[in-house]
């Protein structure tokens, strides 16, 4: 356990490496998720999109803890993964669903911080996740540049630079690009 790393982020780590998952939340947007957590309102909502093996639904728990009075809900599509995570011992606040999230945002409501760390709702359905978001909701979109190591072909690059694009034009939203761990795009939505 690294210093200063909150519990439920080790353990959530620890699963990924058992589990042989190797794309979760950098230590750095990790940090920035838990303290834009630690901001949402009283009786707020979160919205993470692309669970993974639940690295970044730790950093979003451990920054509302001890807090109970915010609501937390990750999307994973993959199954199997879902499962793995969703059997952790997790504050009660959060709650996981399995699916498509481009199928599934339409019915979840408004949130005031997003963090969209998966295909869904990022190169497909971004719309649907700009909508998503309440006035003066917070958006993160993350793994906006390639890992040290990692090369994109054509055709992920060009969605990668639509998605840019989208949020740092769009009239809803004040946006940032900041290149902090995997490169992020964070937006404010406008009220």
């Amino acid at each position: 356990m690294t210093p200063g790393t909150p519990y439920l982020v080790s353990v959530a780590e620890e699963r990924a490496a058992a589990a042989g998952f190797r794309r979760s939340s950098e230590p750095a947007v990790g940090r920035l998720l838990a303290a834009l957590a630690a901001a949402v309102p009283e009786g707020g909502r979160v919205l993470e999109l692309g669970t993974g093996a639940g690295v970044g639904t730790a950093w979003l728990a451990s920054g509302l803890l001890p807090r109970t009075d915010v609501t937390v809900t990750t999307v994973e599509r993959d199954p199997a993964s879902a499962a793995l995570t969703a059997g952790g011992d997790w504050p009660g606040f959060v709650a996981f669903r399995t699916g498509d999230a481009v199928e599934l945002l339409p019915e979840l409501g408004t949130f005031d911080l997003i963090f969209a760390d998966a295909q869904g709702g990022k190169q497909v359905g971004l719309d649907l996740t700009i909508a998503a978001l309440n006035p003066r909701g917070v958006l993160l979109v993350d793994d906006m540049v390639p890992a040290p190591g990692e090369t994109w072909d054509a055709g992920f690059t060009a969605r990668q630079e639509a998605v840019r694009r989208t949020l740092l034009t769009h009239e809803r939203l004040v946006a940032v690009e900041l290149s902090h761990g995997s490169g992020v795009v964070l937006a404010t939505a406008r009220p």
